[in-house]
C-alpha cells in the first residue's frame, strides 16, 4: 500500500484554497467596480432628468405668472360696459391654454423596478430621491386642479355661453359674464396653488441636485 505524502497533499489543498480565495476576491472587486460604475451612471442620469425638469418648471412658472396677470386684467372688466371689454377676449382664451408638466422619471422608475436602488448606499441620498419624486405627485395634483376647471367649467362655458358671431361685430362673445367671472375667480385660485406647487418643485430639484452631485464628487 502506497504511503500518502500528507505534506504534499496539504500543500496542494492549501494552493487550491488560496486560488479560490484570490479568484473570489477578484470577482468581488470586479463586482464592486461594476456596481460603482452603474451607480454613477444612474446618478448622472438622474441629474440630467432633474435638470431638464427644472428647466421646464422654471418656464412654467413664468407662464403661470403671466396668466395670473391676465386674470387680474380681466376681472375688473367683466360685468360692466367698459369700452375696452373686447380686449379681454384674447386673454380669456389665453388663460384657457394649459401649462403642463410631465416629470422625467424614467431613470427613477428603472432604479425601483430593477431593484438597482440598492446600489445607492447613502441613506440621505436615497431618502432625498424618494422624497423628491413623491413631491412630484403633489405637484401634479395642483396641475390637475387647473385642468379639471378647464374641462368641467370653462370648456362648457365656451360651448354654451358664447356667441362667436359677435366677434365679427367687434363685440365680446361672452354672454353670461357673471358666470365667466366666477369661473375666472376659480382659475385665479388654481393658478395661485399651481404657482406655489411649481416653486416648491423647483426648490426640490435644487436640493436633490446638490445632494446627488456631492454623492459622486
Amino acid at each position: 500500500m502506497k504511503k500518502i505524502n500528507w505534506q504534499y497533499t496539504l500543500g496542494e489543498i492549501l494552493i487550491v484554497i488560496i486560488g479560490i480565495t484570490i479568484a473570489f476576491s477578484m470577482n468581488k472587486c470586479a463586482d464592486e467596480t461594476n456596481n460603482k460604475t452603474q451607480k454613477e451612471q444612474y446618478i448622472n442620469s438622474l441629474i440630467n432628468d432633474i435638470e431638464a425638469d427644472k428647466v421646464t418648471l422654471s418656464g412654467n412658472l413664468i407662464s403661470i405668472k403671466e396668466k395670473f396677470n391676465k386674470v387680474n386684467e380681466i376681472m375688473p372688466l367683466l360685468g360692466n360696459d367698459d369700452q375696452n371689454k373686447m380686449a379681454i377676449t384674447k386673454n380669456v382664451f389665453e388663460i384657457a391654454r394649459l401649462v403642463n408638466f410631465r416629470p422625467n422619471n424614467i431613470t427613477y422608475q428603472a432604479l425601483i423596478n430593477s431593484g438597482d436602488f440598492k446600489l445607492i448606499h447613502d441613506f440621505k441620498t436615497k431618502t432625498a430621491i424618494e422624497k423628491h419624486y413623491s413631491n412630484y405627485d403633489l405637484t401634479l395634483k395642483d396641475y390637475e386642479r387647473m385642468e379639471n376647471i378647464n374641462k368641467e367649467y370653462l370648456g362648457s362655458y365656451f360651448i354654451h355661453n358664447s356667441n362667436y358671431d359677435n366677434m365679427k361685430l367687434d363685440k365680446s362673445p361672452f354672454q353670461d359674464e357673471q358666470l365667466l367671472k366666477n369661473i375666472i375667480q376659480s382659475i385665479s385660485g388654481a393658478l395661485r396653488l399651481k404657482t406655489d406647487a411649481t416653486q416648491r418643485a423647483i426648490d426640490s430639484c435644487d436640493e436633490l441636485l446638490k445632494i446627488l452631485k456631492l454623492d459622486i464628487s
